[in-house]
């Protein structure tokens, strides 16, 4: 774990001292150029009432400039300042805008904290509710298999006759829950790796095409569009993307798959069609939820969907249900367009 970065606690000034500070100096200075360069011979008058009166209005004109300062610059980042320790201790209820923010720069400071202080809200969120998910499908699994290994050793402990085909039926469920765990660890390090930083790039559809076409030989696939362009996703994101999109199409009785290639004014689209059973509106909501799947019992483990969302959004992309089509599932992946 990495040391946490802590400020040297020292003295130092505050804002509006120096502010204060700068402003009777630049008053003071130029009394000291006169007094230092005015004749010593030349006998010094007191001032006049005059320039008592001048005097007085230059220190109010300072004293008001100061006051514009603080309230300008001091207050608003006193506000930030106390903000951020409220976010710290409360989470989200605290990220509420400030009631005054002073100066475009400190608009632009407070924006970037509450950006990042919602980014890392919403993280500690997501890990949170991805634990729960992560330690109760790993459970099930493992309670079977503890079940089962316990009920067999019972039998052969206590000289209990056991048919084969118990036996067999035991055995199975645990080869049964030891492949879903398998699945499991294998999904969740694909997730790890779609939600680490990648560096960008660009590849061409067609060799994910011929991935997808070898791996998933009784899927048609049908292509629609420009697909002499590069689209700005690596080759390994465009195939894990299609790859996870197949197979869902696959698991939901599809023997088609159309990909079309659209250009739009700010964006590349990218639309994957299927014409198997589709996604009933009543799970659309929890469609990309990990963990979620209506084929536990077929081996599903909820995560594909999930995976394509995190790779496309490690490149700056973005993938939506299309809840209007009817036969089958559609998918719109939309992605910025190359520099």
């Amino acid at each position: 774990m990495r040391d946490r970065l802590v400020i040297v606690p020292k003295w130092r000034p505050p804002l509006a001292l120096v502010i204060y500070s700068l402003l009777l100096t630049v008053l003071a200075l130029p009394v000291l150029l006169l007094a230092w360069f005015r004749p010593a011979a030349i006998t010094v008058k007191p001032l006049s009432s005059t320039e008592l009166g001048a005097l007085c209005v230059v220190l109010a004109f300072t004293v008001i400039i100061g006051f514009v300062l603080v309230r300008a610059i001091k207050a608003p980042l006193d506000a930030l300042v106390a903000r951020s320790r409220e976010i710290a201790a409360d989470g989200r209820d605290a990220i509420r805008p400030l009631e005054s923010y002073g100066t475009r720069e400190v608009a632009t400071l407070a924006q970037g904290i509450f950006d990042l202080a919602g980014d890392l809200v919403e993280r500690t969120d997501y890990v949170r509710t991805f634990a729960t998910h992560v330690s109760h499908e790993l459970k099930s699994p493992l309670t079977a298999i503890a079940g089962a290994a316990e009920l067999l050793r019972e039998a052969e402990s206590e000289g209990e006759s056991m048919t084969p085909a118990q036996r067999r039926r035991f055995l199975d469920n645990i080869v049964s829950d030891a492949r879903r765990l398998d699945r499991l660890l294998i999904r969740l390090r694909e997730l790890a790796q779609a939600e680490a930083p990648v560096a960008p790039g660009k590849s061409e559809l067609s060799s994910a095409m011929t991935v997808i076409a070898a791996r998933f030989p009784g899927l048609r696939l049908i292509r629609e569009g420009d697909w002499s362009r590069s689209i700005p996703l690596p080759a390994e994101a465009a195939t894990i993307t299609l790859q996870n999109l197949a197979e869902n199409a696959l698991q939901h009785g599809a023997t088609q798959l159309n990909i079309t290639i659209e250009e739009g004014p700010d964006a590349l689209r990218l639309r994957v069609e299927d014409d198997g059973s589709g996604i009933s509106p009543d799970v659309a909501d929890a469609a990309f939820r990990p963990f979620y799947t209506t084929r536990a019992a077929e081996g599903g483990t909820g995560m594909g969907l999930r995976i394509v969302e995190a790779v496309l959004a490690a490149h700056g992309a973005s993938i939506r249900l299309d809840r209007s089509h009817r036969s089958g599932a559609a998918f719109d992946i939309s992605m910025p367009r190359e520099a």
